[in-house]
């Protein structure tokens, strides 16, 4: 699986509405990403780890 690179577009709650940079949306729930994640946070996901670029 490739890493892919996400930019935070908003936090409702318990999850957060990610867009990649090919322009696809996805949802996750808060406690699977990094500690600090906020709106406009960059994230990259390899190897089913999120990190906080």
């Amino acid at each position: 699986m490739e890493p892919v690179e996400y930019t935070v577009l908003s936090i409702n709650g318990d999850y957060a509405q990610l867009c990649s940079d090919t322009g696809i949306e996805n949802q996750v729930a808060m406690f699977l990403l990094p500690e600090g994640t906020d709106v406009g946070s960059r994230l990259l996901y390899a190897d089913f780890q999120w990190t906080l670029l």
